[in-house]
């Protein structure tokens, strides 16, 4: 008989050390667009972050502030209690980007033998490889790999050294489904071995599923913050799937008291409600006969969707 090994929890973050990243009233603007406002934010040991929202909402700005590659035009940003820069000389940050072209013409493992050569605190070599999952391809060309294997070779590249912070763009465009996961489970080792992990993704169910903490930004703002609980509980909305037999009456259906959202699919009936009890007790009262009912909470998805929905038409009310 197999025994399966119990999964190992991350280390639980540090809040009683000082802080690893810190933003404070960092503003950034490009021309007449403003991409980060006044936002304040910390990054605590031992963290692993989800940094969410919708295009043009601030992802790429806050991430290129907190890596140096742009200066905030107020407020300050701080890395291991220096600057941004100092942090990176000094071999602290590990940065995979989804932007820029690796380099052409050399093989997987002479690109991963100069990232260690120029890192501080390198790893060895084949110990870099293995971790990254590229021990395979580790004499193939870089410019003949697929999408998801030069995102492997990135990460790589960011993890060639003793790191404390590693940040991720947008980590697993262009992974298929095997390759996320055991990217995922190799994030979870990191984790596990206390560094900080700060990730910006598109794939929600791997901020639901990996991320302690979950960051959403709003025009360059913080909207929401805490675990992904939290933002699901903070949407306030839930989610109602029922089936309908005969004619579908669209028109009635959106006079159910304590509706947020309405989606009829052929014979099954979709509601996102904000008081769950008075929208089915109302079905029933309605002479409505509704199977296969189930009520249950947003995911992280549809929680978010709600919370940048809300927060553009509160704008737009302005």
């Amino acid at each position: 008989m197999t025994t399966q090994a119990t999964p190992q929890p991350s280390a639980p973050p540090r809040r009683d050390a000082p802080p690893v990243v810190t933003f404070e009233g960092v503003g950034k603007s490009y021309g007449s667009v403003r991409a980060v406002s006044d936002l304040s934010l910390e990054l605590h040991p031992g963290e692993t972050v989800a940094l969410l929202g919708p295009n043009g909402a601030g992802k790429s700005s806050t991430l290129d502030l907190l890596l140096g590659l742009r200066n905030p035009d107020t407020g300050s940003v701080t890395v291991f209690g220096t600057t941004p820069r100092r942090a990176i000389e000094t071999g602290r940050v590990g940065a995979m980007l989804q932007s820029g072209a690796l380099m052409d013409g050399v093989k997987v493992r002479e690109l991963v033998q100069l990232a260690c050569s120029l890192h501080p605190k390198a790893h060895p070599v084949e110990e870099v490889l293995a971790t990254a999952g590229i021990t395979d391809i580790a004499d193939r060309l870089v410019d003949k790999l697929s999408g998801g294997q030069e995102q492997r070779v990135r990460f790589a590249v960011a993890t060639a050294g003793a790191v404390d912070l590693v940040v991720l763009d947008e980590p697993t465009t262009g992974m298929d489904v095997t390759a996320r996961q055991t990217f995922w489970g190799t994030m979870k080792d990191q984790a596990r071995s206390g560094r900080t992990v700060l990730f910006a993704t598109h794939y929600l169910e791997e901020a639901d599923a990996i991320a302690d903490r979950v960051i959403v930004l709003h025009r360059g703002k913080v909207l929401a913050d805490g675990t992904a609980s939290e933002i699901k509980a903070r949407a306030g909305a839930r989610r109602i799937v029922f089936d309908l037999a005969g004619d579908i009456d669209r028109d009635r259906l959106g006079t159910l008291p304590a509706l947020v959202s309405l989606e009829v699919s052929g014979r099954t009936v979709r509601i996102q409600s904000s008081d769950a009890d008075a929208t089915v007790h109302a079905v029933y009262g309605a002479g409505l006969y509704p199977r296969n009912l189930e009520v249950s909470g947003l995911g992280l998805e549809q929680a978010f969707i709600a919370l940048t929905d809300a927060a553009t038409a509160q704008e737009a009310a302005r």
